[in-house]
């Protein structure tokens, strides 16, 4: 039976490297990826998201709406927008950070991410909000984001992963220099339990 992520974001924020880690450590068990990324807008802070299908029977890398197993949220308003692809009882994991997409800054809009939260824990059973700016000031780095929720996603026990495989990828793709960090980033939500951290 395959597994279906769908991760989310805004360029900049990680979100195709902790795609490619994902990929990467279920390529390690000898699990079949197939995957598909927009990253037409990354450098510009524009929408940027991921499909990933693990498991044999995952016969294209689209994930059609309501089949999502989990939804990997970098910015609140962006979880929210792939919010139809989550399936029914499916888990959300969040950043409770926003960061104003570009479409909104150009159209002069109010964008609120508490809004955005308060929508995705009205409408999601099983969620995980991450305080991911108060983790990145105590590991001292804004450039985790994506070890962070992966962590919790690790957690959550959806994604199908351990934290070992997680850094077992790590240690092949990562700068050995930055592996402690991301470590560390991993290791942060563990018994992360709903709500934020």
């Amino acid at each position: 039976m395959s597994k279906n992520i769908v991760l989310c974001g805004v360029g900049g924020q990680g979100t195709v490297l902790a795609s490619k880690l994902i990929s990467g450590a279920a390529m390690n068990k000898g699990i079949s990826v197939k995957s598909a990324e927009t990253i037409g807008m990354a450098q510009r802070g524009g929408s940027v998201f991921s499909h990933l299908r693990l498991g044999d029977d995952a016969e294209c890398p689209m994930i059609a709406h309501g089949t999502a197993d989990i939804i990997i949220g970098f910015e609140p308003g962006e979880a929210v927008r792939m919010l139809p692809y989550l399936k029914k009882g499916g888990q959300v994991i969040v950043s409770a950070k926003p960061v104003m997409p570009v479409t909104a800054a150009l159209a002069g809009s109010n964008y609120n991410g508490e809004e955005m939260l308060a929508y995705l824990q009205d409408k999601v059973e099983n969620i995980t909000v991450m305080d991911t700016e108060t983790a990145c000031r105590e590991l001292g780095s804004t450039k985790i984001v994506n070890l962070l929720l992966l962590g919790a996603a690790v957690e959550s026990g959806e994604l199908g992963l351990s934290a070992d495989d997680i850094r077992q990828v790590i240690k092949e793709r990562i700068p050995e220099k930055f592996h402690q960090l991301n470590f560390e980033a991993l290791e942060y939500a563990k018994g992360l339990n709903k709500g934020v951290k």
